[in-house]
């Protein structure tokens, strides 16, 4: 049987597109602040991953389209229980806006954790942005655990690696105070990478083009003898944008490119099928040419969906602009032209299906996710709500299965539930798993979810309540309030909200648990008979998670004692996911 679903699983991964096309998102899913580096005919792009663990996932692709994720840079507890805070971080802090840099051999991942103290009156040592870097001989790891650069302030730090040697850090700070944190002006000061200290005098460069209030997301590049200054404006919403400005010295000044925005969505309907495009990278290719990466969100369902900020791909040519005149007798004027990225040349804006940039290398959709838990370590697409507790997971303890033991913890803000998921890929899917699930003590639970956030939230789960067993659907919207979505939930404890839920008279200890997305509905349903036969549960609209915020949605498995100390399992002896694009 194993083998039949990942035949299907292999299928679903070889499903191309048009003859000579590719469709953005590159990488769909949660993936926003794409940075994208080269090396040879091989390339790699860092995201975000906020308050995920592990962190900082890593793609690699041999022609732009088709990615694989081959590791994390933040994949070891040590690496992110010190100074770089992912234990109790708080929703959407964590780890924002990376860069990647490859130089004389080695990968460096340079990036911010944003965290604030659960309690200001007695603070953890936490800094509220911990700017620090990684690095790795190979890309899928082993990296190094953090170095923290001291005394640089501001977020989405980026690395630039000059040709006469030398290193900067570029980063964001407050406009007026260089070495106050915040966003809406851009520094410059050189790094000792051998002692991970700034030297030398620090110059604030630039302000942006349009927005001076949210300029960010720095990225510095030299090119026909001039250093480029790529920035994002607009802050990651409708008004999102990418601006670019030019200089002869690294420490400016800059002048704007005049045909700023070069890549928004801002000026477009706000039914267009991507918006708050923005937060770039550039990268050359071998052959000279350019293209761009950046975040986009799908207009799926009501302007959002449930993926969040998505990486897509663009391509970028460069064109001359004047950028000013100078008088070269007592009567002539000429113009001063500096060759500027022109991105999306044909269109201006991200595109839906687009040429491809190696014609001989087609695009194969990965839309299809199985694991049977047959490997000795965890897949990489796996990751949980911050470090995990000792003890979360297992491989061994029942071979072939994936092993979850209930923790007392909830869904809650900052906290280390035992919940751990995928990243969803489509608004239309199929999420469905097998459970084997025996709970002793009265309120152990465990299931399926699909989650946003700690207070959003969708759980099919079993549950022992007394001597019964009962399946339920819980959710919790945007709102942050707890639905009741029917009168037939049955609780023993009344600080338990009533959920829709059935009795199981016949439950033996396994059962099949399905969640699926489709036609504008989520439907729950469950099989007691190995998937013979299905029986619906619920159905509420599927616009209850959408990525309103820093992050998409993510799909996976859940147990919880709620609240009681246990010794409870869960076994999960396969699970299974099938994405379904719209276009």
């Amino acid at each position: 049987m194993k083998s039949f679903f990942l035949f299907l699983a292999f299928l679903s991964l070889k499903i191309g597109v048009a003859q000579n096309t590719f469709i953005n998102p590159i990488i769909p899913g949660g993936y926003p602040d794409p940075s994208i580096c080269r090396v040879g005919e091989d390339f790699y792009i860092v995201n975000s991953s906020f308050e995920y663990f592990p962190g900082l996932p890593i793609h690699h692709s041999k022609d732009l389209v088709n990615w694989e994720l081959i590791g994390h840079g933040l994949h070891r507890p040590s690496q992110a229980s010190g100074e770089v805070n992912l234990v109790d971080v708080q929703e959407n802090g964590g780890i924002h806006a990376p860069t990647i840099r490859y130089n004389n051999g080695t990968f460096y991942i340079i990036t911010t954790n944003m965290y604030s103290q659960i309690d200001k009156k007695n603070p953890n040592k936490t800094k509220s942005n911990t700017n620090f870097i990684i690095t790795a001989k190979n890309p899928s790891g082993p990296w190094s655990e953090p170095h923290v650069i001291d005394g640089a302030p501001g977020i989405d730090p980026d690395l630039f690696f000059d040709d006469d040697g030398k290193v900067y850090f570029v980063g964001t700070h407050k406009p007026g105070d260089v070495t106050s944190s915040g966003i809406g002006a851009i520094w410059v000061q050189e790094l000792n990478l051998e002692t991970w200290e700034l030297i030398g005098d620090r110059s604030s460069i630039w302000e942006g083009a349009c927005d001076k209030n949210h300029t960010e997301g720095p990225h510095v590049y030299k090119e026909h003898g001039r250093y480029y200054l790529l920035v994002a404006e607009g802050g990651t919403g409708h008004h999102h944008a990418v601006m670019i400005a030019v200089s002869d010295n690294i420490y400016g000044p800059y002048q704007t490119g005049l045909r700023n925005p070069i890549l928004t969505s801002r000026h477009l309907s706000i039914n267009n099928w991507v918006h708050s495009t923005g937060h770039a990278d550039l990268v050359k290719l071998n052959d000279g040419r350019w293209y761009m990466v950046a975040l986009g969100k799908r207009n799926d369902r009501d302007g959002h969906s449930n993926m969040g900020r998505e990486t897509h791909l663009i391509p970028v040519v460069w064109e001359p602009q004047i950028v000013r005149w100078q008088q070269v007798t007592e009567s002539k004027w000429e113009p001063v032209k500096y060759l500027f990225p022109v991105a999306a040349p044909e269109t201006g804006k991200v595109e839906r299906i687009n040429p491809l940039p190696f014609v001989d290398k087609k695009q194969y959709y990965n839309d299809g996710f199985y694991d049977s838990f047959d490997s000795e370590k965890l897949k990489s697409d796996w990751t949980f709500r911050r470090v995990p507790q000792p003890k979360t997971f297992s491989l061994t303890a029942n071979e072939g299965h994936l092993r979850l033991y209930l923790k007392p913890e909830t869904f809650q803000p900052r906290k280390r539930y035992s919940a751990m998921g995928i990243t969803q890929k489509e608004s239309q899917f199929v999420w469905e798993s097998k459970m084997k699930f025996s709970p002793k003590k009265n309120l152990e639970e465990a299931g399926i979810s699909v989650y946003q956030k700690d207070v959003n939230y969708i759980n099919l789960t079993v549950q022992k309540i007394e001597k019964k067993h009962y399946v339920k659907v819980s959710l919790k919207d945007k709102s942050d309030k707890i639905s009741s979505l029917s009168d037939s939930g049955i609780t023993s404890n009344p600080e338990l909200k009533a959920y829709k839920s059935k009795a199981l008279p016949n439950y033996k200890g396994e059962i099949l648990l399905k969640i699926e997305s489709k036609n504008e509905k989520y439907l729950f349903s469950f099989s007691l008979d190995g998937g013979v036969t299905y029986d619906k549960l619920a159905e509420t609209p599927d616009n209850l998670l959408l990525g309103m915020m820093y992050t998409g949605a993510n799909i996976g498995v859940y147990a919880t004692s709620n609240g009681q100390k246990t010794q409870g399992y869960v076994d999960f002896e396969w699970v299974s996911y099938k994405g379904y694009p719209r276009f």
